[in-house]
């Protein structure tokens, strides 16, 4: 089954790409892209990572440990 969703700030896109029967590599990732300012006309760099949703998860991990200021380390 197949599952897509995404979700756009000013700065930022995100969007995550879900293959629940699929086990093959990249079949499940969360993207995050960089959208250029729509105030400078020259400006046309744009930057983007993509990683697995495990990788994302571990991400997650590690900004809910220290967003709110906690200087403790969870693994």
């Amino acid at each position: 089954m197949q599952f897509n969703k995404s979700k756009n700030t000013k700065r930022l896109s995100f969007n995550i790409s879900r293959d629940t029967k699929s086990h093959k590599s990249g079949a499940n990732t969360v993207t995050i892209t960089t959208n250029p300012p729509s105030s400078d006309s020259y400006y046309t760099s744009r930057s983007q990572i993509t990683m697995t949703v495990k990788e994302a998860k571990a991400f997650q991990n590690f900004l809910n440990s220290y967003i709110d200021g906690n200087t403790s380390v969870v693994d």
